[in-house]
Formats: C-alpha cells, structure tokens, sequence
C-alpha cells in the first residue's frame, strides 16, 4: 500500500549479471592475495584476502536471494553483517598472533598486490555504485566494495611504512583498521537489515 516501489522491488537482470562479475573478481583475488599472503609473511594481506572469500560468498548469498522477497534479503543481509563480524574478529587474533611471531613481511610483495587489490576493488565498487542506496541485500555489497577499496589504500601506504621502518607494525595496524571498518560496516547493515525486515513485517498482505 503506502511503500516505496524501488524499496520493494527485486533486483533485476542487470544486478545479477553485476553481481556474477563482480563475483569472478573476488573469487580470482582471494586466490591470489592468500598466496601472496602466506608467501610475503603478511597479516594485513591474508585478512585482505579473507575479506576477499568474504565478499565471494556474500556475492553468492545476494545471487541467491535476488528474486526473494524484502524480508529473505533483509534476512540475507544479516548473515552476511555476522560473516562481516566473525572476519573482523578473525583479524584481531591474527594480527596478535603474527605480532607475537615477530619478523618484518615482504613490503615489496605488500606493495605490488596491495595494488592489485585496490584495482580488483575499484572496478568492483564502480560497477555495484548504482545499487548502493537500494535495499539492504544490495547496499551490503556495495559496502564490502567500498570498504576493501579504503584498506588497500591502507595496505599500500603499510608497505612502504614496512619498508621504511623495517617492522611490523605498520602491516599489523593496517591489519587493525581493516578490522575495524569490518565491524563497523557490519554494524551499519545490521541496523539497515533490521530496518528492512520491520518495513515488509509491517506492511499490509497483498
């Protein structure tokens, strides 16, 4: 009845073709910044990469719920702010852990896929930009986007820190801050997910 009709209405063939795009993109950098990762000694880089797995299976979530109605991507997008919880969390252990380890990782290695990165995401965030005042399914991946943009640039700026500095730190405070923009991302879409599922809970049966 007094609803918004862009507010309500599913996705069409063109977000599914953005979201299957933007899915390859993710899927292909998770593989190559964990390598990178794992190879460079780098928190900052694997918790990228992690987030990058995220944002993949976040893809598919959203690919999957598409066609559903307000209340199934509301709900969908509340998983996905959990997962965005549990990474944020994930790289606070990291990071102690590898502090704890001690060792200066590749800031060359940083570098050059922090870059890549930023690329994989840029393009990501340019493509999804249109979508991102919909519905909460659809602003939680613009969200991701956005924000793996902001730590690349974060990365990027860690490596030569790491390199000048020859330490650590640099690559675990990036690490930090990604968590961070994690949980406060997560928080952010929470609230809109919420928001969502009271709105399709209150409005009238067709």
């Amino acid at each position: 009845m007094g609803h918004g009709h862009d507010h309500c209405t599913p996705p069409g063939a063109a977000h599914r073709n953005i979201l299957w795009a933007v899915l390859a993109i993710n899927a292909s950098m998770f593989v190559v910044e964990m390598t990178a990762g794992i190879g460079a000694g780098s928190s900052s880089l694997q918790a990228d990469a992690l987030d990058f797995l995220g944002d993949s299976a976040s893809y598919i979530i959203s690919l999957m719920v598409l066609t559903a109605s307000l209340r199934w991507r509301a709900g969908a997008a509340m998983l996905k702010a959990a997962s965005m919880i549990a990474f944020g969390l994930w790289v606070l252990g990291s990071t102690i852990w590898y502090l704890m380890q001690g060792g200066v990782p590749g800031a060359m290695m940083m570098g050059s896929i922090g870059t890549l990165a930023l690329v994989a995401n840029v393009v990501s965030a340019a493509l999804l930009f249109g979508f991102r005042t919909g519905d909460s399914n659809m602003r939680s991946v613009w969200l991701c986007s956005r924000n793996d943009a902001i730590g690349n640039v974060a990365v990027i700026l860690a490596a030569g820190a790491v390199s000048w500095l020859d330490s650590r730190w640099p690559d675990a405070i990036v690490a930090l801050i990604m968590a961070g923009l994690a949980l406060t991302a997560a928080w952010q879409l929470f609230h809109h997910a919420l928001a969502d599922w009271r709105h399709e809970h209150k409005a009238p049966a067709e």
